[in-house]
C-alpha cells in the first residue's frame, strides 16, 4: 500500500550500515524538520557520526525539505557537507526526481528517510523509492503537520498491526 512505509524506525541514526547493505541503498534521501532538527534547531544526538559511518560505506545523502527556511536547510546540509533542495513540495515526484539525478543512483537503490506518512512515504512510494518512516524527533510541530498527525498516528498503528509489531 503506497500509505505504509517499507521500514519503520525509531530515528534516523537507527539506519545501521548492515540495514542499508541488506536493502541494497546506496543513497538516501532526507528530510530535515523532525527527522535531522527539532522544532528549537537542534541537530538530532549522533547524527554527525552516523553520517560518517554511512558515508564510509559509499552511501550518498541529499536533503530533500519542504521548507522555504534557506537558513535552517542549509545549516543542516553544512553540517553534514550534503547538498540540498527545500520547498521540494513532497509527495509530487518533482523533488524526489531531482534529489534522484544529483545522487546520480537508480531509483531502486534510494531510501528516503522521514517523520510524515502525507510527504515523505507517499513520495517515496510513488517515485518507486524505499521508504523509511522514524518517529518525530520532538512532540512540537507546525500546524500543518499537527493537523495530519492523529490520522497519520492511526495509520502507524495498523501497519504495526499488520506487520505483528507493537509501538
Amino acid at each position: 500500500m503506497k500509505i505504509y512505509p517499507k521500514s519503520y524506525l525509531k530515528k534516523v541514526t537507527d539506519i545501521t550500515p548492515e540495514f542499508l547493505k541488506e536493502n541494497n541503498i546506496q543513497g538516501l534521501i532526507l528530510d530535515v524538520d523532525n527527522t535531522l532538527l527539532d522544532f528549537n534547531l537542534k541537530v538530532i544526538d549522533g547524527l554527525e557520526k552516523w553520517h560518517e559511518d554511512i558515508k564510509g560505506i559509499g552511501v550518498k545523502c541529499i536533503i530533500l525539505s519542504n521548507s522555504n527556511k534557506t537558513e535552517k536547510v542549509k545549516m543542516v546540509a553544512d553540517l553534514m557537507k550534503i547538498s540540498y533542495i527545500k520547498f521540494a513540495k513532497k509527495p509530487l515526484k518533482t523533488g524526489f526526481n531531482k534529489a534522484q539525478k544529483e545522487l546520480n543512483i537508480p531509483s531502486e537503490n534510494i531510501a528516503v528517510v522521514g517523520d510524515q506518512i502525507f510527504t515523505d512515504v507517499i513520495g517515496a512510494n510513488r517515485s518507486k523509492m524505499f521508504s523509511i518512516l522514524v518517529e518525530p524527533i520532538a512532540e512540537k510541530d507546525l500546524w500543518m503537520t499537527r493537523i495530519k498527525r492523529p490520522l497519520e498516528n492511526l495509520i502507524i498503528k495498523n501497519y504495526l498491526k499488520k506487520i505483528g509489531r507493537e509501538k
